[in-house]
């Protein structure tokens, strides 16, 4: 029977100072998408199975290329900070740095590719 005490116990398991911002930061990003996802799909829904000409003069006009712009920008924030919530879980150690690491990369080079797409068609 180990005599420990309540903070020698926690010692390690505690908080890192950032559960709040990424906690609100979630939360934020889930309401942005409550809209953004309905706004995307109507202004894309109406081009889907268009051929090239007609999603690109779509595009052209600023509110379709904005709003895929910013979906694509907090999906894929979004995306990131829950993968890295679910690596903090379960993985430990030199791993969880190294994936979540990459994971970003990963996660901000997919939104700099949507985004040159985005405007390569806008523009």
């Amino acid at each position: 029977m180990a005599f420990l005490t309540d903070r020698k116990r926690a010692e390690g398991w505690g908080s890192a100072k950032s559960g709040t911002r990424h906690f609100w930061s979630m939360k934020v990003s889930s309401v942005a998408l409550l809209f953004l996802i309905p706004l995307f799909v109507f202004t894309f829904g109406s081009i889907l199975g268009g051929t090239y000409e007609e999603v690109t003069a779509a595009f052209t006009r600023p509110f379709p290329a904005i709003v895929a712009g910013l979906t694509v920008i907090v999906a894929f924030k979004h995306f990131n900070e829950g993968f890295q919530t679910l690596i903090e879980d379960y993985v430990h150690g030199a791993m969880e740095k190294v994936l979540i690491i990459g994971m970003t990369c990963l996660t901000y080079g997919a939104i700099a590719t949507g985004l040159f797409a985005i405007a390569r068609m806008a523009l």
